[in-house]
């Protein structure tokens, strides 16, 4: 098997979030990134759901945003919803 590069510009910040999460995997970001293909490649689809709902809009997902803090918010805004349907 022949290998070629990809070469991609990433946010530096996320670059090193990101090779920070991989080594505590046991990866380092190149290995990670040919996971990902071998997926897509193996499936014909992505290894997760890309989506355009509210959950990744920019009132969510600001930079100093935590994500678990934006998920949080959305599950009691969605709870609060079925507790009045539930009255």
């Amino acid at each position: 098997m022949s290998s070629t590069h990809i070469h991609v510009r990433v946010d530096a910040d996320m670059k090193k979030k990101a090779q920070a999460i991989f080594a505590e995997m046991g990866l380092d970001v190149t290995t990670a990134i040919n996971m990902f293909i071998m997926q897509v490649v193996r499936t014909r689809t992505f290894p997760f759901l890309p989506s355009a709902t509210p959950f990744y809009g920019e009132n969510n997902i600001a930079d100093d945003v935590n994500v678990d803090e934006a998920a949080s918010r959305i599950l009691n805004k969605h709870m609060k919803a079925f507790e009045e349907l539930a009255k």
